[in-house]
């Protein structure tokens, strides 16, 4: 892409999703997403009740009386979003790619992460590690992640979710919450890796999809190509049996998909390309309350 039609889109995502996560997912983000460490806030007298194990001994030894040390929630959080780049994506119907939809909605998550002073770093994934942009706060930070976003060009269009979640348990040494972003077509099972990630960091699940692919439309004869493997077939979809069949596919794809996310303990939500993601993410957030 272009330097100068680059940076115009990279500008249109800022306006908008800069305007989301101001006007409308600041408190909800704050309140879903606290921080999960304790940090030392004071001293103060001790008082009938406090725990002794909290007794700050120097402190006591210096003024002969008992003090103990008071604790926060630590606020600062360290944000990552994952996100799939393997050659699904490419693909859209009906208003937007999905490409285009898990660039705003990682658009949105990181201007939201930045305005609760927190880090965000990103790992582009495919069925390798195309990319890892560790966390820094800053606009400037923020704007080099959405050029990122939007115009980065993978080396393989295959996926695989369990590296990716290896990854991200092996590169991160504190915990952070990280946002997954794909659309979760993966041959292989990811469920483990999922599980063992979740425990060490907070992983959320957010699954974009087409339309087209959970229903066929009733137009006759079509070519369909799998963007991952290269491969094409003819389809009838005149055939209502056929589409039936694919329907009813797509419905046993997402049970087991969500039985995935349930099992791992990981809050996840789906959202469609010609629906509202903001819908889904507040939907999300407020899960997490």
């Amino acid at each position: 892409m272009e330097t100068t039609e680059l940076l115009k889109k990279v500008r249109r995502i800022e306006i908008k999703t800069r305007g989301l996560s101001n006007n409308i997912f600041a408190g909800q983000y704050h309140s879903a997403f606290k921080g999960r460490g304790m940090a030392f806030s004071e001293v103060r007298e001790y008082q009938f009740g406090d725990d002794i194990r909290d007794i700050d001994w120097n402190v006591t030894a210096r003024f002969s009386k008992p003090f103990i040390k008071v604790f926060e929630e630590e606020r600062e959080l360290t944000v990552m979003l994952m996100i799939d780049v393997s050659g699904s994506l490419e693909f859209g119907t009906i208003k937007q790619l999905k490409k285009d939809m898990v660039t705003e909605i990682a658009a949105t998550i990181a201007f939201s992460a930045i305005q609760n002073n927190d880090k965000i770093g990103v790992i582009f994934f495919s069925d390798r590690i195309e990319k890892f942009i560790p966390p820094k706060k800053g606009r400037k930070h923020i704007l080099y992640i959405i050029r990122e976003l939007i115009d980065f060009q993978a080396q393989s269009r295959r996926t695989n979710i369990r590296l990716g979640m290896e990854h991200l348990t092996n590169v991160m040494k504190r915990r952070c919450t990280a946002f997954v972003i794909s659309d979760f077509i993966d041959q292989e099972n990811f469920q483990n890796s999922m599980t063992i990630a979740n425990r060490k960091h907070d992983v959320v699940a957010i699954q974009v999809y087409d339309k087209r692919v959970a229903e066929l439309p009733a137009i006759g004869l079509m070519k369909v190509k799998d963007a991952e493997t290269g491969h094409e077939q003819w389809i009838d979809t005149s055939s209502a049996s056929l589409r039936k069949t694919h329907h009813d596919w797509w419905l046993n794809k997402q049970a087991n998909l969500n039985e995935v996310f349930t099992k791992s303990n990981v809050d996840s939500v789906s959202v469609r390309t010609d629906q509202d993601y903001v819908r889904a993410l507040l939907n999300l957030f407020a899960k997490r309350k």
